[in-house]
């Protein structure tokens, strides 16, 4: 394979080797560049020879640059590549039940090794090419976040339902053998993954030494399931068993390991009414984008921030809205700001998901339209904080397209996003982001 170049910044080390816009790389020092982990990788030598085509003809090029300095070169799309998408058929793919006529990007089932490593995202190991297993274990790349469900191989294949899944396993085994760092992803679905076989999965995961991390979240069940495998949600007693025997596990890897290795997700404490631990049960937060700890560290973060946050230098009424499961812990940060500053009062407004359903609790997943609906005619005073994962990412407007200057007008107030850090939520409290 090979790629097209489609610019070279101006005095580059590629623009003084002569390399242009249209050319076509195809290796560099000997290797060939297929997309953008080649190229990341073997240009970062001082001296590279550069293979390419201009015209149909094949030419060579000398690059000189500084180590790990860019060569320049720039191409038609990050990956230079086109992004792999996922051919599973899970039981419990949440894209799956999304309802129709949101932007189409918003169906794109993502399932690429490349973005596990630049960006984190889950892979599944079943739409991966012995190209690409054999790249990461000749690179080292590591960590390699894998979507696992379940060890078992014939059950993996009838919740994915895609006759490779169980097969699949095997390149996790490699992966492992090869030293590779591993972040697993278990959701759970009652009565089919959890019980006996989460305790499988769990043995089995566990046994291997660079498996860092083994996140346990509860599957996610929209009001859009027609047609679709019947599922329902853990029950408050299922919920607490699943803790128990992730924690059976987790005190084992704690004795061997000095680290937990298996979490429940914050969800499942929340389902089965249980306390969440403390923040140094999670380590170093290995799966905060699985919601493993999110509760704890911000909790953590906030109380230390106050200690030495300053009060508002004038005063201060402010409104703040979230998702369901986060309620409870952001009314206990404002209670714990208003007993420590005079001037400064919070009220918490609990958006319930009723675009997705109400067993849809997270504040990622509140759109623009419940948060309108329901804070209309509010009092909202100085204005309106939201956490930022409400909003699409690097965008200014939540999954429904509304917005943040649509809802800072039918508000009429400012509407502030703060970042899922508690020392930034504090400082906003108190009114420095202003």
């Amino acid at each position: 394979m090979s790629v097209e170049v489609t610019g070279v910044d101006k005095g580059s080390p590629a623009q003084r080797a002569g390399i242009q816009p249209g050319d076509v790389l195809e290796t560099l020092n000997g290797h060939e560049i297929v997309d953008v982990l080649d190229f990341r990788f073997y240009q970062n030598e001082k001296k590279l020879v550069a293979v390419y085509l201009r015209n149909g003809k094949r030419r060579r090029a000398k690059i000189r640059k500084g180590e790990y300095e860019e060569t320049g070169m720039e191409f038609s799309t990050y990956l230079m590549d086109k992004q792999h998408s996922c051919r599973n058929k899970c039981i419990f793919c949440f894209i799956d039940q999304m309802p129709p006529g949101m932007r189409e990007s918003l169906y794109f089932k993502d399932d690429d090794s490349r973005l596990s490593f630049l960006f984190g995202n889950y892979i599944t190991l079943t739409n991966i090419s012995e190209h690409e297993v054999q790249r990461i274990i000749e690179m080292h790349i590591s960590p390699i976040n894998i979507s696992v469900h379940t060890t078992n191989p014939e059950l993996r294949v009838k919740m994915m339902k895609n006759r490779f899944a169980g097969e699949a396993l095997s390149i996790l085994q490699r992966l492992a053998a090869a030293g590779i760092e591993l972040n697993c992803q278990l959701v759970l679905c009652p009565g089919i993954n959890d019980g006996e076989e989460l305790r499988r999965s769990l043995s089995d995961l566990t046994a291997y030494e660079s498996v860092a991390c083994v996140a346990c979240v509860p599957v996610g069940l929209t009001k859009y399931r027609e047609g679709l495998e019947p599922l329902r949600p853990f029950t408050a007693k299922e919920a607490a068993d699943v803790i128990d025997l992730i924690d059976e596990f987790g005190d084992k890897m704690q004795k061997e390991r000095g680290e937990r290795v298996a979490y429940a997700s914050d969800e499942f404490y929340l389902l089965s009414g249980r306390e969440i631990p403390p923040a140094a049960y999670y380590g170093d937060f290995l799966q905060l984008e699985n919601g493993v700890g999110l509760w704890a560290l911000l909790k953590s973060e906030a109380q230390k921030a106050l200690e030495d946050q300053e009060p508002p230098k004038a005063a201060r009424h402010i409104s703040v809205a979230t998702g369901v499961s986060a309620a409870a812990l952001l009314k206990e940060i404002a209670k714990s700001c208003e007993k420590r500053w005079e001037n400064f009062r919070c009220d918490v407004y609990t958006i319930e998901n009723r675009f997705f359903g109400p067993l849809i609790t997270v504040a990622g997943l509140v759109t623009g339209g419940d948060l309108l609906e329901q804070l209309k005619g509010k009092d909202l005073h100085d204005g309106l904080y939201i956490p930022s994962v409400m909003l699409r990412q690097h965008e200014d407007c939540f999954l429904d397209d509304i917005t943040l200057r649509d809802a800072k007008e039918q508000l009429n107030v400012p509407v502030i996003p703060v970042n899922n850090d508690g020392y930034e939520l504090i400082a906003a409290f108190a009114g420095e982001n202003l």
